[in-house]
């Protein structure tokens, strides 16, 4: 992969990166130079990420052991981490995983505040975290791992189809009030990823329709013009050029990396 200008050196937390496509940013971000800093809740997880991070001699990457269903705990994992680390952070890459699909009338009022608190507060209090390293330093990149649903709500995905609407509003009026300072604020919206995620979603439907699971996998990829599902990596390079200063002029926008699939503008 082509390097983008003036990476090397810089500092990405990145979330979700045990796995998916945290994992493969991470790795992504590592081959630019930068310093990744993992956060997710699997210690066995990212010790195998780290393992397959790029490491010259001036990286440091570290990890954050951290659970998104307690935003508390993870405020106060982030703050002692960034009370003895020194280095600027540049760029924070929000993602988590999404809550169990199902008809949005079968959600129970719980599941949409555990997953408003999962996303939306985890999201902004990571921000707030960070915020003021990247106004001092007059630059940053904050993106936002969501999902095509922001544009075309996914039948059987109803809670997730509402919270990460809210999460695109909050994005976009982040953007609104960090561009003064050098910071942008975008999101990646990822079409269907050979995840772990991507195959529960189908072994539910396959359950609750009594559909073979090689059929709604075929279903589903007649939907996309190039008629495959992404590799994470092809998504992590995506998330990769935004974080990048190639990428300055690029705020407050929903980039769909999905193949085609989405039938919006």
């Amino acid at each position: 992969m082509m390097k983008n200008k003036n990476m090397t050196g810089q500092t990405a937390f990145v979330c979700g990166a045990s796995k998916g496509i945290g994992a493969a940013t991470a790795i992504e971000l590592s081959k630019q130079g930068v310093n990744a800093v993992l956060l997710a809740r699997s210690k066995e997880g990212l010790d195998d990420v780290i393992s397959k991070l790029d490491k010259s001699e001036e990286q440091d990457h570290r990890t954050i052991i951290a659970d998104f269903s307690s935003p508390k705990n993870l405020e106060k994992k982030v703050g002692d981490f960034l009370k003895d680390f020194d280095k600027d952070i540049e760029i924070l890459i929000n993602n988590t995983g999404g809550p169990k699909p199902g008809p949005i009338i079968n959600a129970n009022p719980s599941e949409f505040i555990d997953t408003f608190n999962q996303h939306v507060i985890c999201n902004h209090i990571l921000v707030k975290c960070l915020v003021n390293r990247m106004k001092k330093a007059n630059y940053g990149r904050i993106i936002n791992i969501i999902s095509t649903s922001v544009k075309q709500p996914i039948r059987g995905l109803g809670v997730s189809n509402t919270i990460r609407g809210a999460v695109a509003s909050w994005a976009k009026t982040l953007s609104f009030e960090l561009g003064e300072f050098g910071i942008t604020v975008n999101n990646v919206l990822p079409g269907f990823t050979e995840t772990e995620r991507l195959h529960e979603i189908f072994q539910k439907k396959s359950k609750t329709s009594g559909t073979d699971i090689e059929s709604i996998i075929i279903e589903a990829q007649t939907q996309i013009p190039l008629k495959r599902f992404a590799n994470p990596s092809e998504t992590a390079k995506a998330i990769c050029f935004l974080a990048s200063p190639d990428a300055d002029y690029i705020n407050g926008v929903n980039l769909p990396v999905d193949g085609g699939r989405l039938q919006t503008l």
